[in-house]
């Protein structure tokens, strides 16, 4: 019997089958929650789990599946799902899986999938060629939050997450001591600028000068995409945002570099929340060879790139600061400084270990020879270079790993430098076209019923997601494969859509995305600033405004574990911590599952899956923007003139928001909307249980619920406030419309 609902179309009252409206969006049916761009491979996984957390639930997928236009509520494309492995069980995930390839749709809209026979459907997505550019704005501005004695205020910082410099008080970063003499201001240095590394503040110079490479390999790779309108209080200064931020964590190493040339290994920073009120000393670590090297490769390469944008001066300071750091890393080859070691004198220094062996320096020594050699020409980088290429694991494994992506590029790079020497360049080219056969092997037999395959999940997993992505994609940039340019695009945005949502769990690995198209987002994160507990910044829904957007974290690590005090032998009060909740997942999981949407610290040790760190946020920045396309205004439209005003607003262009030039005419934001004064707020928004609803005009006002069915799900009269209990509602988005004397205001809220 055919069940009849009733539907709104316009004013109309229409009796249709219920596969009209009504239907519930399915954990079962996963996409891109962002969206695809038009002539992208795109395939939604059906999903029935049998091992892992919800294995005591169920899905078996109906036959006829289609896509439906968002606004319009047409059929626009039909076909049937495949089976992956004949029906087979995958043990990474757990599940059963089957495949709805609906690539055939291009036209650029809004969409979802629906399963007709059951009767439910995916998260809405966009089929648009900017439909990532916002995100990749986003990722990048992760940075700009990160940022150690730097102001976050408005417009630049949502108020949200406004917050004041940090680290700059009494013998903190502009006054640093050594790690040694606390007390003594003799070697008094200034190490400020710079990033927070992770979800801890410290700054290791490795991994910064490391990080200074991916921007400039970000830049290089695919410069028509990097504008100078990311909001950033660098923005509109004629050079593009993204080397503008770069440009913070150089000026912080070249600080860190002494006059001999050496680079200071290591700042440890006080930690609090907000960043602005620790109050901590800060305390710098001796200068190393790893940090010496890395800071030089990093000093070499960001010289060419401020030299192609016309800031000569600055790039030849960089220049030479590089050449000065070789030198004194060629005259001591072997000196080492490990942080928080207590073998070494220096526990409590910094928190992750970044010292490194002898391979890792000399990986470090060939990376800064090639672009020493690129940008000077001189025979000894070359000489250098050709020696000891060969211990790379690269050519001594012949193995490309997602684990090593800096050293295999390193070697890749060298396939540019005019003047190479070919027998070395025609063996790296052919040994990674060699070792990347069996990656081919691996999608192309769809090992991974998620199209994002890697054969080990570890702390980190989404970061080697990225990695192994952009493995495929140097395949494409230093032409080492010209007839597989379509599949390498193909095989790049399928582990984009792993992290954006087409995963066991449908989630997206970036945090509090609600308000740029994510519709189940990372909550919340292992961080100091956005820490457990914490009344305005812990949880999206539960605290005031969540954790600030765009970070990438962690991911799946079955080899979690709580710290080995639990279950009684973390002291007093701490015990009770150890089973204070469910920790399974992440424990006990199949691999992709072993995933938590938790931040707690000791004993629980969230970090370990998901903490951020500046790594992963480069490794994803660096895959999403090889994949985007250039010249799109913050409005999304191709060579557009929407840019952001002084509230901090994407206005002009089409966006249909007039441009606010006067920050005086911004109004103050109570809530977590950027609003003028007679606009609607409501917060916290997600939200798991109440709402506030504020209205700035006087009067009465009128308040509809509708949800994403177009269904009038609550109504009621209010004046100025009004609180509602949304706890019952089902996890989605909802419209809420506000009428008053003289307006009508429409505003998302995504109950969680």
């Amino acid at each position: 019997m055919l069940k009849i609902v009733f539907c709104f179309i316009g004013v109309f009252l229409l009796t249709v089958p219920e596969t009209c409206y009504g239907q519930e969006v399915s954990p079962f049916i996963v996409i891109d929650q962002f969206g695809y761009q038009p002539e992208s491979k795109k395939v939604a996984v059906i999903r029935d789990p049998h091992t892992g957390f919800d294995s005591d639930q169920s899905f078996t997928p109906g036959n006829s599946y289609v896509i439906i236009n968002d606004n319009t509520k047409d059929e626009v494309f039909a076909s049937g799902i495949t089976a992956w492995k004949n029906g087979a069980i995958d043990q990474s995930s757990g599940d059963k899986v089957w495949h709805f390839d609906f690539s055939d749709v291009t036209t650029v809209g809004s969409y979802y999938v629906l399963d007709k026979v059951r009767n439910v459907k995916s998260y809405s997505f966009k089929i648009s060629e900017s439909v990532y550019n916002d995100v990749l704005r986003q990722a990048v501005r992760a940075f700009f939050y990160q940022r150690a004695g730097f102001e976050k205020s408005f417009p630049y910082a949502d108020q949200r997450w406004a917050d004041g410099a940090s680290h700059l008080g009494a013998l903190q970063d502009t006054e640093a001591h050594k790690y040694s003499n606390p007390n003594s201001s003799s070697q008094e240095k200034d190490v400020s600028g710079g990033w927070y590394d992770a979800g801890d503040y410290n700054k290791y110079t490795n991994w910064t000068a490391n990080y200074v490479v991916d921007f400039m390999l970000a830049y290089l790779e695919n410069p028509q995409v990097w504008g100078d309108d990311y909001n950033l209080p660098e923005s509109g200064n004629g050079i593009p945002d993204l080397l503008d931020e770069a440009k913070w964590g150089i000026d912080h190493l070249l600080r860190m570099q002494q006059t001999d040339g050496s680079v200071l290994s290591i700042v440890g920073l006080g930690h609090a929340s907000p960043p602005s009120s620790a109050t901590g000393q800060s305390l710098y670590g001796s200068a190393s060879t790893s940090a010496t090297l890395n800071t030089a490769a990093a000093f070499a390469l960001s010289s060419k790139v401020f030299k192609t944008i016309g800031m000569t001066e600055y790039a030849d300071q960089l220049a030479s600061n590089s050449k000065a750091a070789w030198n004194w890393a060629e005259a001591n080859s072997d000196v080492l400084f490990y942080n928080n070691d207590a073998q070494y004198g220096t526990s409590g220094l910094g928190a992750g270990q970044q010292e490194t062996d002898d391979y890792g320096r000399l990986m470090a020594k060939l990376e800064a020879a090639v672009f020493l050699l690129d940008i000077t020409g001189e025979g000894n980088y070359k000489t250098f270079f050709d020696n000891y290429y060969d211990q790379a694991h690269l050519i001594t494994w012949n193995w490309a790993s997602p684990f090593e992506t800096t050293n295999q590029e390193t070697l890749l790079y060298y396939l540019t430098i005019e003047g190479g020497n070919e027998v070395v360049q025609n063996e790296i080219a052919t040994k990674y076209q060699s070792a990347m056969k069996s990656h081919f092997d691996n999608y192309e037999n769809l090992t991974d019923p998620y199209l994002a395959y890697m054969d080990v999940y570890v702390w980190g997993s989404n970061s080697v997601k990225s990695a192994m992505a952009r493995m495929f994609l140097d395949l494409d940039r230093y032409g080492l494969q010209p007839d597989k340019h379509e599949k390498i695009t193909e095989i790049a945005q399928s582990y984009l859509h792993y992290l954006h949502g087409v995963n066991p769990l449908s989630f997206v690995y970036l945090s509090n995305m609600y308000d740029y198209g994510g519709d189940q987002c990372v909550n919340e994160f292992y961080h100091s600033w956005f820490t457990d507990g914490s009344g305005l910044w812990d949880r999206v829904g539960e605290s005031k405004y969540g954790p600030a957007p765009g970070f990438l974290v962690g991911g799946p690590n079955p080899s979690y574990e709580k710290d080995g005090c639990c279950p009684d032998n973390c002291g007093g009060s701490n015990n009770a911590k150890c089973n204070s909740e469910s920790l399974s997942p992440p424990l006990n999981q199949p691999e992709q599952k072993s995933y938590k949407d938790f931040n707690p610290s000791w004993p629980l040790n969230s970090w370990s899956v998901t903490e951020n760190s500046n790594g992963y946020q480069l490794n994803y920045i660096r895959l999403l923007s090889n994949l985007v396309g250039g010249n799109y205004d913050c409005h999304g439209d191709k060579d557009g003139s929407a840019n952001f005003d002084a509230c901090g607003r994407c206005s002009g262009g089409n966006t249909g928001i007039e441009s606010v030039t006067d920050p005086s005419r911004c109004a103050p934001v109570l809530g977590t909307e950027k609003l003028l004064s007679k606009e609607l707020e409501i917060f916290p928004n997600p939200t798991s249980g109440n709402i506030t609803v504020r209205n700035h005009q006087r009067g009465k006002s009128y308040l509809q619920v509708i949800d994403s069915t177009g269904k009038l799900i609550e109504e009621r009269e209010f004046r100025i406030q009004t609180v509602m209990d949304v706890s019952q509602y089902p996890s989605g988005i909802y419209q809420f419309k506000i009428y008053s004397q003289n307006s009508k205001v429409v505003k998302r809220m995504v109950k969680i």
